[in-house]
Order: structure tokens, then sequence, then C-alpha cells
């Protein structure tokens, strides 16, 4: 079972972009699958949350946090300089209100999920992202509302229910995190708990790779009606993406991060939560039905970019001499 982990942890892209193909597959060729499958996305995103924050060292977060510049680092590329990026690249799209919605949902929200993964791919400082997930995650929500009534105004901010955004906050966020400290805790004392601990942990790719087929299946014969509708956002995304490159890399440099903590703020800063704040989407009225399509989008094209970005980040921000000598 080890070996089985340790293959599929090593082939984690081409696996996931894989899952990607199969869930396209199926959704075109069973479009009747869409319903189920998107019925099925909370209950899958849970689970692969639950196995991430399982991930997150609880008992070193303190000392986690005593890097201070990484912390303040990844804290203001995603909750200051993103928010600016975002503003001037929604000019593209902000004659149209749904399209408008759909990419400020999703771009302003930083991934707390698969960018830990890839992060740790190119060698990136994955520990310190990982330990630094919680408090990203608690970030966006209390400050998505106020960036919403900043780019869009009061009286749509006022127009959404906020209830479908509490449960899924404490559904997908604060339910998997306690179930994951109290995994934590049990492995710590028990045997059961180390043998479930490393369970979950193990199955984290085969979660990722379920969550990402059904995402798409469920969307894809939408995707594919629409296309036309949603092409200025896939131009916003791949933007966005291209700008948070060098923003990322000041950033780290600015503060005097070592390469794989720069790596870790250019993944960080150029990766959103789309498979987190897809619920939330689905969950605005009738009439912003396009902006879940939105959001989507942004997953298939991030996909792609960050298979990209595994192999050219490295590059970019090579290890210097004197972290290889001292490593």
């Amino acid at each position: 079972m080890r070996a089985v982990v340790e293959w599929m942890e090593r082939y984690q892209v081409p696996l996931y972009l894989a899952a990607l193909a199969a869930g396209a597959g199926i959704g075109l060729l069973v479009p009747e699958v869409a319903h189920p499958a998107e019925l099925a996305i909370n209950p899958v995103l849970g689970l692969l949350l639950y196995s991430t924050f399982l991930g997150v060292p609880f008992t070193q977060m303190r000392q986690a946090f005593y890097d201070w510049r990484f912390v303040a680092t990844v804290m203001g590329v995603n909750f200051v300089v993103v928010p600016i990026v975002v503003w001037v690249l929604s000019r593209i799209v902000a004659h149209d209100q749904v399209l408008l919605v759909g990419v400020l949902f999703v771009l302003l929200t930083p991934c707390v999920d698969y960018v830990i993964v890839f992060t740790g791919l190119a060698g990136g400082a994955k520990d310190r992202l990982l330990a630094a997930a919680p408090l990203l995650m608690l970030a966006q929500m209390l400050l998505l509302p106020l960036y919403l009534w900043l780019f869009i105004g009061a009286e749509f901010v006022a127009s959404v229910d906020l209830a479908p955004f509490i449960e899924a906050f404490v559904l997908l966020i604060v339910v998997p995190l306690v179930a994951a400290g109290l995994t934590q805790f049990a492995a710590a004392r028990t045997r059961w708990g180390v043998v479930l601990q490393e369970a979950v942990l193990g199955a984290m790719s085969p979660l990722m790779m379920l969550t990402l087929a059904v995402v798409v299946a469920s969307q894809i014969v939408a995707v594919g009606t629409r296309i036309g509708s949603l092409l200025l956002a896939v131009i916003v995304y791949v933007l966005f993406a291209a700008v948070m490159i060098p923003m990322g890399t000041a950033a780290g440099r600015a503060a005097k991060l070592d390469a794989s903590g720069r790596r870790a703020i250019v993944f960080s800063g150029a990766t959103r939560n789309s498979l987190v704040i897809l619920p939330l989407v689905l969950a605005l009225p009738t009439a912003f039905d396009l902006a879940s399509l939105v959001v989507v989008t942004q997953t298939l094209i991030e996909l792609i970019v960050m298979v990209i970005f595994v192999r050219l980040i490295p590059r970019l921000i090579p290890e210097r001499a004197e972290e290889i000598t001292a490593a």
C-alpha cells in the first residue's frame, strides 16, 4: 500500500490531468450524470479538505508562525496585492455583472488545498504554506464580503443570502478542520488513530482525483454550451496567472525569503480557491447561474497553469549556492 501511495504522489500531475479528462469524458458521454455529480461536490470536497487539514502540523503551528516574514508576505500578497491586480483585470468583464461576480469570487480567494501539493512538486516551502492554510481560509471568508462590497456595491452584497456561506464554511472548513485535529489527537495516543491518519493521508491523491473528476463531470456540458460567454473570463485567468509570477517573486525577494519560500509565495498568489468557493457561487440567485461556470472554467485553466508552473517556477527561482550548501 505504501508503494502505491508513493507512486501516486510521484505522478500526481499526470494523474490529476487524467482525472480531469475522465470527468470531461464521462460528463460529455453521459450528460445525465451532471446533477448527481453536482450533489456529490460538497461531500467529496469535505473529505479532500479533511485529508488536507490532517497534514497541517497543529502541534507546530506556533513554530510556523515564528517565520513572521513568510506569514506576513503570504497574507500581504493574497489580501493586498491580489485584490489590486484583480480589480484591474476585472475591468475586462466589468460590463457583464454575472461574469464579474464569478471572476471576483474565485480570484479573491487564495487556495488552501492542492496549492500545497503543487508547491511541494516545485520544491517550494509546502510545510510553511500548509501551516498558514487555516489563517488564509479564515481571512478570505472574513474579507470576501468586504471586497465584493468595494468592487460590486452594497446592493449586490445585500441581495446575497449569507446562510449558504455560513453553512459551507461550517461543513467544508470547520468540520474537516476539527475532525483533522481530533484525528491527530487520537494518532498521538492510540494505534487505531495512527492507522486512520495514515490511511486518510494516503488517500489524498485519490480524493483530489475524485474531486476534480466530479466537478468537471458536473459542469463540462454547461461550460461547453456557454464557452462563447466564458472566453473573456479565460483571458482574465491567463493574465492573472502571468502577472502573479513577477508579483509573487518580487514580494518574496523584498521579504528576503529563501528560494523555497519565494516559490511558495508565487504558488499561493497565483492559485485560487475554486473548489471551495464553488458551493458558495452555486448558492447565488438563479440570475447568476453562469457564475458557477465561470468558477469551474478557472479550475480547468488553473490545472493547466499549475502543470506549467511546476516546471517553470524552479527555473525562475533557482536555489542559491549558499542555500544548497546550507542544506
